[in-house]
């Protein structure tokens, strides 16, 4: 399985999009695909693709009842299904995640057993088989240090950095190698970055400066796509949905979007030795009738 957090510690640089899209651009080639989102924050992947319904309800289990070892279910029956990717929606109870780890935490070190707060995510998947039965994991962590990103990275030890093409995103991208270096030392363990991702991009002379400067792979850059974005919020949906589905007609420039996330899924599973069985030609589109 190919597992990897989507992350960035600037916000608004396209993280939650490009997360819907690339698990989008996997399940397009036959591979079977969960994210896990984490943002605490409203506007994020489970508002994306509709599957947000009971977030408020707190009643409702949800995936920190499972990380604290207190579910009232089992953990498939979490799982939502939108444009073909399996979500394990947000809920509300994520604004308090650090609080239930370390209450668990306290609970443990007074019976004398170890307790690791970043590694209750990986658990929950493990005792779940979710290694067994999906060839793709993609974690959506908010884009700020906490034990959401943490148990992210413990969990999937791959990175894929969207990339804002300003001095200020190269910035980020600078700290979050300096992060990822602390953190895989901290907890000894290995995090690589599979590469990243320019969004947003218009092609001026000081974002081609910059884009020269970024050390990792750059498999695709991605231009201003302002208009094809919005309206995948406002329908909550995919870009490659809502180019088949809510388009009157096929833009050329879009099109060719939907095909960089097809190569940029390629890409990212060859890193990881992934085959997909049955890719689709980049940006293909069933007809609609």
């Amino acid at each position: 399985m190919l597992s990897y957090t989507v992350y960035s510690e600037a916000g608004g640089v396209g993280k939650t999009s490009l997360t819907a899209n690339l698990a989008v651009a996997h399940a397009r080639a036959g591979l079977d695909v969960l994210t896990i989102p984490l943002d605490p924050q409203d506007g994020d992947l489970s508002r994306l693709l509709g599957v947000d319904d009971d977030r408020a309800d707190s009643s409702s289990d949800n995936l920190v009842r499972h990380m604290v070892n207190s579910p009232r279910g089992p953990f498939e029956d979490l799982i939502c299904t939108a444009d073909g990717v399996d979500v394990v929606p947000e809920h509300n109870m994520l604004s308090d995640l650090s609080d239930h780890l370390s209450r668990e935490q306290d609970k443990a070190e007074d019976l004398g057993d170890a307790y690791n707060i970043y590694a209750q995510l990986q658990r929950v998947l493990r005792d779940a088989g979710v290694a067994d039965k999906y060839d793709i994991l993609i974690c959506d962590p908010p884009a700020t240090e906490s034990d959401h990103l943490y148990n992210a990275i413990y969990a999937t030890r791959n990175l894929v950095i969207p990339v804002e093409p300003s001095w200020k995103g190269q910035a980020s991208v600078e700290g979050l190698a300096e992060l990822a270096s602390n953190f895989a030392d901290q907890l000894n363990i290995d995090v690589g970055v599979l590469g990243a991702v320019p969004n947003g991009v218009k092609n001026t002379s000081d974002q081609r400066e910059m884009l020269d400067d970024i050390e990792f792979a750059t498999p695709e850059t991605i231009g201003d796509r302002t208009s094809l974005m919005e309206g995948c919020w406002k329908q909550q949906c995919s870009a490659f949905r809502y180019v088949q589905e809510h388009r009157d007609r096929r833009r050329d420039y879009e099109v060719e979007t939907l095909a960089q996330f097809d190569r940029l899924a390629r890409f990212f599973e060859a890193e990881g030795g992934v085959d997909a069985p049955s890719p689709p030609e980049p940006g293909a589109l069933e007809e609609t009738a």
